[in-house]
């Protein structure tokens, strides 16, 4: 048993060198998968290495917890820990949103000749060129681009085309129908049911913690169900998919991205629950559910701004 002037020493373990090794191979997967159209079995293998340790580490240390082995010292680096991964995420987001920025505000910019950076022609006063007619000539400036640089330059014989439609607000008359709306609505309602969830388990409400986290679950399985519904109606409907320019990239790099997360949050929550079940966690003994819940409300909050500039802005 731990003592508040001790500091449980876990034993050696190969899980990090193997997590590494999972990571490694998930990167490597993604990246063949989707820039040189290769299997995706290596992802796949990738993912499921990084699941089975996962599964592993946290047995363990859920284990080490409940023999009484992890002290308020130890418990403290588990906050801090969990908030310098939260805080890296907020990076990953934050360069994805400022390439957003970087494509729609300066370059669609430059691209349709509202901003000069110093062209010059050949003759001899060294006469200003506006940008689009030497980078794009035509282009104008618009978002969503639905227009690709082939499409321009080539016509109907171009190898990559832009998207059909887009993904932006449809109009009042067809709101109903915006799955994103739904999408944030039911995102919004999640970081209200997890709240709830955490107020019964601080008083101690067994019943409730549990009901109400189990509703956050099957939100998070909602969510990630309309989501699916909205890149099939993206690809087989509206023509917009990963090589329909840069605003398709783009779309689907920030969307997939959160999608990744909710899926990770919904799957930490969802274990959470499971261990409400069977009795884990007090009112003083909870982090595995608040950092559960954290996250969480980070993935809420991340998908706020999405909706704003992806969706609302665009």
């Amino acid at each position: 048993m731990s003592t508040e002037n001790s500091y449980y020493v876990p034993e050696q373990s190969k899980l990090p060198i193997i997590a590494a090794t999972g990571m490694g191979t998930l990167a490597f997967g993604a990246a063949t998968w989707v820039i040189d159209g290769g299997s995706p079995y290596i992802f796949l293998g990738g993912l499921l290495i990084m699941a089975l340790v996962m599964y592993r580490w946290w047995s363990l240390v859920i284990d080490e917890n409940m023999r009484g082995l992890a002290n308020q010292q130890l418990k403290q680096s588990y906050v801090l820990g969990m908030l310098w991964f939260i805080f890296s995420e907020v990076m990953f987001f934050a360069v994805f949103f400022g390439a957003l920025f970087y494509v729609r505000v300066l370059v669609n910019s430059w691209l349709g000749g509202e901003a000069a950076v110093g062209w010059f022609d050949d003759t001899p006063t060294g006469t200003a060129v506006a940008n689009n007619e030497i980078l794009w000539p035509g282009y104008e400036s618009q978002w969503p681009v639905m227009e690709t640089p082939d499409q321009a330059a080539n016509g109907d014989a171009a190898q990559f085309k832009g998207p059909e439609q887009n993904m932006n607000f449809p109009g009042w008359g067809r709101i109903l129908h915006w799955l994103p709306l739904w999408n944030t609505v039911i995102l919004l309602t999640s970081s209200v049911t997890v709240h709830i969830a955490h107020t019964a388990l601080k008083n101690d409400n067994r019943k409730k913690f549990n009901t109400w986290l189990g509703i956050t679950v099957a939100l998070g399985i909602i969510f990630l169900f309309l989501q699916a519904e909205e890149y099939i109606e993206a690809y087989q409907h509206m023509g917009l998919t990963l090589e329909t320019g840069i605003y398709g990239t783009t779309f689907f790099l920030l969307t997939g991205f959160h999608g990744a997360h909710v899926t990770l949050g919904t799957m930490m929550l969802l274990i959470q629950w499971l261990r409400g079940l069977k009795g884990h966690f007090s009112h003083d003994d909870q982090f595995g559910f608040e950092a559960a819940s954290w996250y969480w409300h980070f993935v809420d909050v991340v998908w706020l701004g999405l909706f704003i500039f992806v969706y609302v802005l665009a």
